[in-house]
């Protein structure tokens, strides 16, 4: 049975909400990007890198609020653990594509806000369904922001080895979690959720990238 939480976990809910949108978020890592020189790009080039390291720092905040909600509902100690570990790695890859999209001149998505509403409503409904599909949604997350990344690889401007940096490191924990989750009894979800998990992160991506 789900308990309410108590007034102290809402207030630390609610801070959860508003550092990662209104704050700097902080990593304990050193940026992958540090020790990579930043060479010349064209306007062009520029602008494209910035709306990629955009659609990524979105993605990061979807995934704030998806595990927040996941975590509140989940039922299982380890689970909630696995989750709010994913968290914490998540908030160093904030602080890492802000940092870069800030290098490139540009800014985050305006849309953050909405992103984040709705991704918290869709991870306290899959942690409300149960343990095995909260970690197959986590799963199934975390794969397709791999294949993401990995496409955002081959996009990315040859000589921008900056932000390649930053998405190559965030492709291996992304690909982490993943099986952190497989490890611990994640479900395979129904096809036409996964299905709707692709169509919705296009949606997003397609916004967040000039928004």
């Amino acid at each position: 049975m789900l308990k309410l939480p108590s007034l102290d976990q809402f207030i630390s809910e609610f801070d959860t909400v508003l550092r990662t949108l209104a704050a700097s978020a902080q990593s304990v890592r050193p940026h992958p990007d540090a020790a990579v020189a930043d060479i010349e790009m064209s306007s062009a080039e520029k602008q494209h890198a910035a709306g990629l390291m955009r659609v990524n720092h979105c993605g990061e905040v979807c995934a704030q609020a998806l595990y927040q909600g996941q975590a509140l509902t989940a039922r299982d100690p380890a689970t909630r653990d696995a989750l709010r570990e994913a968290a914490h790695e998540e908030v160093e890859h904030l602080a890492w594509t802000e940092a870069r999209i800030a290098d490139l001149g540009s800014h985050k998505s305006l849309l953050n806000p909405l992103w984040y509403a709705g991704s918290l409503a869709i991870g306290v409904t899959a942690g409300v369904i149960g343990d095995k599909w909260n970690l197959g949604f986590l799963a199934e997350t975390e794969r397709q922001v791999a294949d993401h990344l990995q496409s955002h690889l081959r996009e990315l401007p040859g000589q921008d080895a900056k932000s390649r940096a930053i998405v190559a490191q965030m492709h291996i924990d992304e690909t982490h979690h993943a099986e952190k989750a497989e490890e611990l009894g994640a479900a395979p979800l129904p096809f036409p959720i996964v299905k709707a998990m692709k169509l919705s992160s296009i949606v997003m991506t397609s916004l967040s990238y000039r928004l």
